[in-house]
């Protein structure tokens, strides 16, 4: 019997060596096992196209999936597993780079690995065979229930597909909570890098979901007593903007109400510095106490210094009154690691630095605690944070480095205004107490102005402490030039402090309103205060539905030279879904998002934050680099509401459908023209393409763009991959070129040019390539709208475009 089980596992082991020359590859050959284990592994695998191989342990072999786009722990998910052939065992510990013209060339990581048990009653030896695996998980990233099931085989299709999915159970999560979250060899801690490179196994290890946090701990090594703490580094500062970034590159973590501090420790000594380089050690002992005590030789830690209130918000004020009363009440939430035994990490990507700084702080060592973080879904966090009346998100790129000076990479978005300002002065209290207001100045074109004042927020103890560090400040001399009634009978002061404020907004003058004094900010310089530029958020108005979406803020002027509203625009949308929808819906788009209006600040959008609710849908789609993004699409009016709803003025969508994004069904050419000619003349070279395109076969239709430009639009069987239809695309417009000249001029792209349209001629026929759809308003300031005309004879047929006149008819 025994035999005849080796002979069968022998048997099953053949293909695998078929395809591999083990003189050439590091892999395993495959050796006889016992049949009794129940281990699996999965393998990221750089191969022709990045995958993840899912392996388990069955019959002696290792029963293989090649998943595509990585296991997902969202059940939405239904991730594509093409099944490949048996494994031995030994392979199950292969980490390397197999050689390139060799079967699989490419690097293989073991990515996670532990074991796995079937459901009750589910034999897999007699469900594998009918097409489906229903199976627990008990791994290091993976785990809770799985289901792997074959779909049914089409066409001439030689490989099984299958599917494996998440079960809903307490391991669920997000899309991308696990590959877009671990990049590190569960077995090694190497990065894809690493081992491609060859480099030996670094001191430290992987990031795990299962395993206890208080395991999760670098390799110790022995604590030098002549080592000394890493010198202060300057800090990277977040960017101050008006709405959360989207898409799953971005990682958002709560925005903490305290001190920023770095703490340095090494050779069992430590220090505690302020983002601007001041060594407050004395004031933050316990908190060093605690570093100090952290299994590891040296490290450099980012993060902030806190106290936390019974309500779960951190509070700046309390942290001013914990540092004079009760240091030891203060915490620490770390969360950035920019140097490790020794090692600078500032030049690794953030997603790495914060595995690192998870495993070396775990859950929490005394009053230290990790700073944890979600990908994507940041607008719907932000909400969150909001109505828990918490300060804001700080968004950071997951592949950033450390660039020690504010950036882009690094943003922030408030809840409340709220900043620094420069004391300048204050204003006599006729009652029992110091003062009755602060003046307050910010610099501005390298001086100070007057920026308002404040009288809440203190308390009488902290009256009496501001008091007294003011007096020995006291001149005669105006601080700051300001209105004279608004600083009659001032005390005016050296502009040596630099206060906390919170605030509703600015007048048109500059000057606060509704401001609450927070505390003074003993870490930063009042040379380095200046405004931080945040749009306003707009009072909300009683919503009118449309197509049974609440449209807020009807009044606000979106289009400022026509005056248009947004809620004419929501208006016309409606009007207008029905012949949208077909050219428009399910189709990938990127939204034009202008939410304070077309003169403020716009921005593209392609992936949900969490904020656009259930009518606006989401596809899958694999980029580039191996990783998935979720793009959004509508198929129904609701949809398209919902995003005017959101601020959108304008929709451009794929030339391909959700169904299968990878084939065009349309070809779309821009006829972009130069300054100087005229509309008729372009009318003119739309009509020769289309007649050119015509005796291809092509039927086609033109459409006006919203400018002076046409595009000629060509529907497709989407049978044909997409750098067969782009070289046919470019190839096209140049022949025609050199065969019909023309007065248009050929000119490069624009920079900040609309995304989708490149030369005078070209096809927009990328996957990733966007146009105007059918009937869209434009963001210009003519209001100009997206139209298509039909063709039936060039005399009877008139291009024209649609404008502010035009939205309001509908």
């Amino acid at each position: 019997m025994a035999k005849a089980q080796t002979k069968a596992k022998e048997d099953s082991l053949a293909t695998y060596r078929a395809k591999r020359d083990f003189a050439l590859t590091a892999e395993p050959s495959g050796a006889s096992h016992p049949a009794s284990g129940n281990g699996f592994v999965v393998q990221k695998h750089a191969a022709s196209r990045l995958h993840y191989d899912f392996r388990i342990e069955l019959d002696g072999v290792l029963a293989s999936w090649a998943v595509t786009r990585g296991p997902s722990v969202n059940p939405d998910d239904k991730r594509l597993a093409v099944r490949t052939e048996d494994h031995p065992l030994d392979y199950a510990r292969f980490e390397g780079t197999i050689p390139k013209g060799q079967y699989g060339g490419g690097t293989v990581m073991v990515w996670d690995n532990g074991t796995w048990e079937s459901i009750p009653g589910k034999d897999p030896r007699e469900t594998l065979p009918e097409g489906h695996l229903h199976f627990i998980l008990h791994g290091r990233r993976m785990q809770g229930e799985w289901i792997l099931f074959r779909l049914k085989p089409r066409g001439k299709e030689k490989g099984e597909n299958w599917i494996l999915r998440k079960v809903n159970d307490g391991f669920a999560g997000g899309s991308d909570d696990l590959i877009g979250t671990h990049l590190t060899s569960v077995d090694s801690g190497r990065t894809m890098e690493e081992i491609a490179a060859g480099k030996s196994v670094p001191m430290r290890k992987a990031t795990t979901t299962g395993q206890p946090a208080e395991t999760r701990k670098p390799a110790r090594k022995t604590k030098s007593a002549a080592g000394k703490p890493p010198a202060f580094q300057p800090v990277q500062l977040a960017a101050l903007v008006d709405h959360v970034p989207t898409g799953n590159a971005w990682l958002h973590e709560l925005k903490y109400d305290g001190y920023r501090t770095l703490l340095a420790i090494g050779g069992g000594e430590g220090r505690a510095y302020t983002r601007s380089g001041l060594d407050w050690s004395d004031r933050f002992s316990r908190l060093i106490a605690d570093a100090v005590a952290l299994d590891v030789e040296s490290a450099l830690i980012d993060g902030e210094a806190v106290i936390v209130l019974p309500d779960g918000r951190t509070s700046f004020q309390a942290l001013q009154a914990a540092l004079k009363d009760d240091p030891g009440k203060i915490d620490y939430f770390a969360f950035d690691l920019l140097e490790l035994n020794g090692e600078d990490l500032t030049q690794r990507p953030l997603v790495e630095r914060k595995e690192l700084l998870s495993a070396l702080i775990g859950k929490g060592a005394g009053h230290l605690r990790y700073s944890d973080h979600i990908v994507g879904r940041g607008e719907q966090l932000f909400d969150s944070f909001c109505g828990a009346g918490l300060e804001g998100v700080i968004s950071k790129r997951a592949d950033a480095r450390y660039s020690g000076s504010r950036s882009g990479s690094w943003v922030k978005t408030k809840c409340i205004r709220r900043q620094e300002f420069v004391i300048v002065g204050w204003l006599p209290s006729d009652k029992q107490r110091g003062f009755r207001s602060l003046l307050l100045g910010v610099n501005e074109h390298g001086r100070l102005r007057y920026a308002g004042k404040v009288g809440t927020g203190f308390t009488g103890d902290e009256m009496e402490r501001l008091m007294e560090i003011m007096a020995p400040l006291e001149q005669t001399s105006p601080t700051v030039e300001a209105p004279r009634a608004a600083v009659r009978g001032a005390h005016w002061v050296k502009p040596r402090l630099v206060a906390e404020i919170a605030f509703m907004e600015f007048t048109d003058e500059g000057v606060l309103r509704h401001s609450s004094y927070l505390g003074l900010r003993e870490d930063k310089k009042p040379e380095a205060v200046v405004l931080e530029v945040e749009a306003p958020v707009a009072v909300a108005a009683a919503p009118k539905k449309c197509s049974g979406i609440k449209v807020s803020n009807r009044d606000r002027v979106i289009f400022p030279e026509g005056k248009l509203t947004k809620g004419e625009l929501a208006d016309y949308y409606e009007a207008v879904a029905e012949i949208m929808l077909p050219w428009t819906g399910s189709r990938p788009i990127s939204l034009v998002r202008c939410p304070q209006g077309r003169d403020k600040k716009c921005f593209f959008q392609k992936h949900d934050a969490g904020s656009f609710g259930d009518d606006v849908k989401q596809v899958a789609i694999l980029e580039k680099d191996g990783h998935e993004e979720s793009y959004l699409f509508v198929d129904m009016p609701a949809g398209l509401l919902t995003c005017v709803q959101m601020g959108t003025i304008e929709f451009h969508g794929w030339g391909a459908r959700i169904e299968d994004v990878e084939k065009a069904d349309r070809l779309v050419f821009d006829l972009d023209p130069d300054e100087s000619l005229k509309f008729k003349d372009v009318v003119s070279a739309a009509f020769h393409l289309q007649d050119v395109l015509g005796q291809m076969g092509l039927a086609t239709f033109p459409m006006v763009t919203g400018g002076k430009g046409v595009h000629v639009i060509a529907p497709l069987t989407p049978t044909a991959e997409w750098p067969q239809v782009k070289d046919f695309a470019h190839r096209l417009p140049r022949r025609w070129r050199r065969q019909s000249p023309s007065a248009l001029r050929r000119h490069s792209p624009k920079p900040n040019a609309r995304a989708g349209f490149s030369s005078i001629i070209c096809a927009t026929s990328a996957a990733r390539r966007r146009s105007c759809r059918i009937a869209p308003a434009r963001g210009r300031l003519r209001q100009s709208l997206c139209g298509l005309h039909g063709t039936s004879s060039k005399t009877s047929t008139r291009l024209h475009t649609g404008t502010s006149a035009t939205l309001r008819r509908w």
